[in-house]
């Protein structure tokens, strides 16, 4: 009949079908991987930088809000990059962010470094907002695999970006971490080289859309996908920011301290790389559930074992608190397909907004009742994220026929 036609899934202009471009898919990961990798330099080192400018931890949690602040800018560089071609800022973004977070350490000031984090920060926001639409059309039917593979590259980069920065200043000093430069220029070519024929907007999207068109279209999936992120900001805050600071106030070293964080960040990329390509299969409001429920428990269990126990716990909680990024953005490049750089925007925006002012609280409650605190109730707030789940539009969940 031919209402029941008009409620079918549009199949023809959808820029989610056809068939999966391994080659480009992997390019991507690997230019996110690298991107990346300077990106998670902070974290290792917010212990040297809050001894060396005697910090407060709510002042060395702020320093990601100048990371990430120019994300606010998402939706309108999603608005052009679903018009114009915006492959220089895949291509040039690995090396702007490396040349700003490797001078980090050459920061006399909080001010020079809040500026070199703000500079950072731009260069993210161009990279991260056309890379996952050029991600989910190299993809095509098999959206979550894509986003799985893409965000592996990310977690991988937290993985080995606190080994990189460690050993480097172990090598050079805090001062020296510039000579890492080389490695985004490089990824900057490669790039160039794989991509210079390549397209960063999708030809069918509808090109007269604007901000509140692609809103009105994704609100439904978008709504509750933000509850989702402020309950996980508040653990995903701790771990990825404050645990080596934890860790080290507790008597570990440096070295010890940097290797966690970067077994929990490689332990994330295993659950990103599962998750997406487990949503495609059994549904993404599934996945995205049994994450929100164990990924708590298993932090509250990790504060409470002490020892060799930490270290296996510590890896399951990598695997499940960092897993959820490739369902929530297949969600929403499924639904706002026809804007999906401004839909992937719209949620990018929303995401960092969040877990800058989450990683501020949580460096509140940690200077005013101690970080263990701060993790249990970081913890505790996780479980928050449930409900939201419920909330999702149920067809963006329902595994392909």
């Amino acid at each position: 009949m031919k209402t029941a036609q008009t409620t079918a899934p549009r199949k023809t202009s959808s820029p989610l079908t056809g068939p999966f471009q391994a080659g480009q898919v992997f390019l991507l990961a690997g230019g996110h991987l690298i991107h990346d990798i300077f990106g998670g330099f902070v974290a290792p080192l917010l212990p040297l930088i809050v001894q060396k400018m005697e910090l407060s931890l709510m002042l060395a949690g702020s320093l990601t809000v100048f990371q990430r602040l120019p994300s606010m800018a998402n939706p309108f560089i999603g608005l052009v990059a679903d018009r114009v071609n915006l492959r220089w800022f895949v291509i040039l973004a690995p090396t702007v962010t490396a040349v700003a977070m490797s001078a980090i350490g050459l920061a006399p000031t909080y001010t020079a470094l809040a500026i070199l984090l703000l500079v950072a920060g731009i260069s993210s926001a161009a990279w991260h907002v056309p890379a996952p639409v050029m991600t989910a059309q190299a993809s095509g039917s098999r959206i979550g695999q894509g986003m799985s593979l893409f965000m592996l590259g990310g977690e991988l980069a937290r993985t080995v970006g606190p080994l990189l920065a460690v050993g480097a200043v172990s090598l050079w000093g805090l001062d020296g971490i510039w000579r890492t430069i080389p490695l985004g220029v490089a990824a900057s070519l490669i790039l160039y080289w794989q991509l210079r024929a390549v397209t960063a907007h999708t030809q069918t999207v509808r090109r007269n859309g604007s901000l509140v068109e692609t809103w009105r279209v994704l609100r439904r999936a978008l709504l509750p996908i933000t509850g989702i992120i402020l309950a996980r900001s508040f653990m995903t805050a701790a771990l990825t920011t404050f645990l080596p600071i934890l860790l080290t106030s507790e008597g570990a070293s440096l070295w010890y301290a940097s290797g966690s964080l970067s077994i929990l960040e490689l332990a994330g990329a295993l659950g990103a790389l599962t998750s997406g390509t487990l949503s495609d299969r059994v549904g993404r409001r599934q996945v995205l559930a049994f994450v929100m429920i164990t990924s708590p428990l298993t932090m509250l269990l990790f504060l409470a074992v002490r020892g060799w126990l930490s270290m296996p716990v510590l890896i399951a909680l990598g695997f499940l608190a960092l897993s959820t990024s490739p369902v929530m953005m297949a969600i929403i490049q499924e639904n706002g397909r026809d804007h999906p750089a401004t839909a992937n925007g719209l949620y990018m925006a929303a995401g960092f907004l969040i877990r800058s002012v989450v990683v501020i609280a949580v460096g509140i409650i940690a200077d005013r009742w101690g970080l263990r605190t701060a993790f249990q109730w970081s913890a505790l707030l996780g479980f928050t994220g449930l409900p939201f789940v419920l909330l999702l539009p149920k067809q963006v969940s329902e595994p392909d026929q």
